[in-house]
């Protein structure tokens, strides 16, 4: 079983609370005694989790000079608990309309863990991503997703148009995120099982991607302003438009 090792606090709290039985082992800078970090050394205590206190120097080598929040965790990595072929049972396990995030092709580990965060706070049942030219779930992923990547069901597909034109089947509606389209989003009805489609950064949604996509609409931008907005920003405005359409979660 190949192992990780994750960083900051959110997501070593985050794998504490979710998934404990896979880590290896947390260790903190020996001088930080504040509240916080006791909790969490506690409960990785009451887990069975070996602690080791050990100098900043450390934790900077062990997470490559990154932000760690005085703590890093050597996090085993399981089999992946879901891929394209379980999306039917995921869907038919949903009470209500699902409400799915599909990134197309989006690269940067920051995004897709801002993305993740805020797929876990809107409620979304599953973020789908191609498995090739696209970040996957990572140290920084994770960290930036705050638990995100652990309560939301991330699937990585190998032919996203496939799985999109599956969805389509099984009676999803797909709204894809373009700048151009005609119509805002508030016009979208977003009370019926739904995916709501991203593009990369920069590039946006890819030809065979948009011409599988049901609508396609955008965020309405105040004249002269920026020209596009961030696709972990946008993914949180298509999202929350979402839920309130629904109405309580």
């Amino acid at each position: 079983m190949s192992e990780e090792l994750i960083y900051g606090v959110h997501a070593v709290a985050a794998a504490l609370k979710y998934e404990p039985e896979q880590l290896r082992g947390l260790w903190v800078e020996r001088r930080r005694h504040d509240a916080r970090m006791q909790a969490l050394l506690d409960e990785a205590t009451g887990h069975g989790i070996p602690l080791h206190l050990v100098e900043r120097a450390e934790l900077d080598r062990m997470s490559g000079g990154a932000r760690h929040q005085c703590i890093v965790a050597r996090l085993a990595l399981r089999a992946s608990s879901h891929d394209e072929a379980d999306v039917p049972g995921l869907l038919a396990a949903v009470s209500g309309p699902a409400l799915l995030l599909v990134l197309d092709g989006v690269q940067d580990p920051h995004n897709l863990g801002a993305c993740l965060r805020s797929a876990a706070a809107a409620g979304v049942h599953a973020v789908i991503a191609p498995a090739d030219r696209a970040a996957g779930l990572n140290a920084t992923v994770r960290k930036v997703a705050c638990g995100g990547a652990e309560i939301v069901p991330f699937i990585a597909v190998t032919n996203l148009a496939r799985t999109l034109r599956e969805l389509q089947a099984l009676g999803v509606w797909l709204v894809g995120a373009a700048g151009e389209a005609q119509q805002d989003l508030y016009a979208v009805d977003f009370t019926v099982p739904t995916a709501i489609v991203l593009g990369a950064e920069e590039k946006g949604l890819r030809r065979l991607t948009r011409e599988c996509c049901d609508h396609l609409a955008r965020i309405p931008l105040a004249a002269d302003s920026v020209e596009s907005l961030n696709v972990s920003v946008a993914a949180g405005i298509f999202l929350f438009e979402a839920r309130r359409q629904r109405g309580s979660a």
